[in-house]
């Protein structure tokens, strides 16, 4: 339903988990794939290939350590040089669970850097080309803890509160940018709640021994602490939302959060 012939998409952290779903969603609809993130050559290698077999014309690997200001300005210059980004998916993030009180002071600052000042950066190159080219989609990978908190995650909470509200303030600068015709300019959250990555398969694997090794009933044990579905997301249906985002029917939606979370943030 989406054909995005002709865009180019950065989607940071695209290397595996969420970002890897949502770029291979793009690259489906037909977007060149500017992949980012933290891994190996050959698992850099894996990744474009599979963007490329999954219908990108071109996926290519971008450098670029989001915790440094100045490194980030060279992704996206290098990105730009390569056709510039029509759509932006800042998906990487790191987290660390400590209460406040023991939280080491370097590791909020690298958290609060990659997951929210790298959108910003990333954003403020980014925008203002869109905004000429008069179409443009940002989509954040936020997160449930965008929206409601928890205990020992104050950094983690803080950067992706502060992304949620950032996006906001993007999508009414450039709300009026480009035309229904072209497409427009959106700036979009996803909050995503439990997701099937590879940060939570350790934590299903140790519920699940209280259930002899059932992994279905490790995950609805894991889950009902938050998520009322009882049901993990797959990575692939967040790239399904992102695909929608990104498609010129969305011209219109712009500046909101949307949950994938099992009700979570509906208590």
């Amino acid at each position: 339903m989406t054909d995005l012939s002709g865009k180019t998409a950065l989607v940071t952290g695209s290397v595996q988990g969420i970002g890897f779903g949502v770029a291979k969603a793009l690259a489906g609809a037909g977007a060149r794939i500017a992949v980012h993130g933290i891994s190996g050559d050959m698992e850099i290698r894996e990744a474009c290939e599979a963007f490329e077999a999954a219908g990108a014309p071109e996926a290519e690997f971008f450098h670029g350590d989001l915790r440094n200001p100045d490194r980030i300005a060279a992704l996206m210059d290098a990105v730009e040089a390569w056709g510039g980004a029509d759509i932006l998916v800042n998906n990487a993030g790191i987290q660390h669970t400590a209460s406040i009180a023991d939280m080491p002071v370097e590791t909020w600052d690298a958290i609060i850097a990659v997951n929210l000042s790298a959108a910003f950066h990333t954003m403020r190159a980014a925008l203002p080309r869109m905004a000429e080219r008069g179409f443009g989609r940002v989509i954040n990978i936020a997160s449930v803890h965008g929206l409601v908190g928890s205990k020992d995650k104050a950094p983690y909470v803080a950067a992706k509160h502060g992304l949620v509200g950032m996006s906001k303030v993007a999508a009414l600068e450039y709300a009026d940018a480009g035309s229904k015709a072209s497409g427009g300019v959106t700036v979009n959250c996803i909050a995503p709640g439990w997701t099937e990555t590879a940060l939570i398969q350790p934590q299903i694997a140790a519920r699940a021994e209280k259930y002899g090794g059932d992994r279905d009933k490790g995950t609805a044990d894991l889950l009902a602490e938050k998520q009322p579905s009882h049901r993990t997301s797959d990575p692939a249906e967040i790239g399904a939302l992102a695909l929608w985002l990104s498609s010129p029917i969305a011209h219109n939606v712009t500046g909101t959060t949307i949950p994938v979370d099992g009700g979570w943030t509906a208590q």
